[in-house]
């Protein structure tokens, strides 16, 4: 089978995918948690996992930086490999004030500056959504690991750098808890082919207290985002 950006055949992937931004995340996750790993992706060091977590099967590859990326993976994973969920696991920045770093936040839905949805040809505006019975079953998980998350609307950004120094303001005097930069690729592609997502973020930083995690940190320190997500997994694995 294969594509120009995955490796795997047929049956290498697991029904339900975790997807963290960084590859080397995935690479953790499937060395910490997973039993019986067999390693399906190294294209691009993109890296890819399928092992067991609990009796169930899962895997887990990282999506890349930015809309384009998450786009192609999961695009390629919804259509090609057989994936029906995909869980996005990832850092973002805090916008509102009662939000600190390592808080886990649960995207409802994700906002956008990005051009992504025009391909769709939609005589409106769509709201790129999450999956209800993830969304749900992840808040239930958490709450049985003793983990407080707060749920609501993200911004998905095209840019990490803006040259525009209001936008973070306006978003904020929305309400919109934190910005990323995959969510909404991820939702519009599951809505567009009929499949589950999730995004469940970690605050890395907060954008007006100016605190902020170092990169260790941020690759290996988001355990209780990681475990959430696996145990949501296996409520919609194999």
């Amino acid at each position: 089978m294969g594509t120009p950006h995955n490796e795997a055949s047929n049956g290498d992937i697991a029904k339900i995918v975790l997807m963290p931004g960084d590859p080397l995340r995935a690479k953790f996750i499937a060395e910490t948690y997973l039993e019986d790993v067999v390693q399906f992706n190294t294209v691009r060091n993109m890296f890819g996992y399928t092992g067991m977590y609990r009796g169930k099967r899962i895997s887990v590859m990282g999506s890349g930086m930015g809309m384009p990326s998450m786009g192609i993976y999961s695009y390629e994973l919804y259509t090609m490999y057989g994936v029906e969920s995909i869980i996005r696991i990832g850092s973002a920045g805090a916008l509102l004030d009662d939000l600190n770093c390592m808080d886990v936040v649960l995207a409802m839905s994700a906002s956008t500056n990005s051009n992504y949805a025009s391909q769709y040809k939609l005589p409106g505006v769509i709201a790129p959504t999450a999956d209800f019975d993830l969304l749900k079953t992840a808040f239930d998980e958490a709450g049985k690991l003793g983990v407080r998350v707060k749920a609501g609307n993200v911004l998905s950004s095209d840019t990490f750098y803006s040259d525009d120094t209001s936008a973070n303001d306006a978003w904020h005097k929305m309400g919109v808890m934190c910005v990323e930069m995959e969510s909404a690729a991820l939702y519009l592609n599951a809505q567009r082919l009929g499949k589950k997502a999730l995004c469940i973020l970690t605050i890395s930083d907060h954008i007006y207290k100016k605190e902020e995690l170092d990169a260790k940190q941020r690759q290996i320190g988001f355990t209780n985002m990681m475990e959430i997500a696996l145990n949501t997994a296996i409520n919609f694995a194999d």
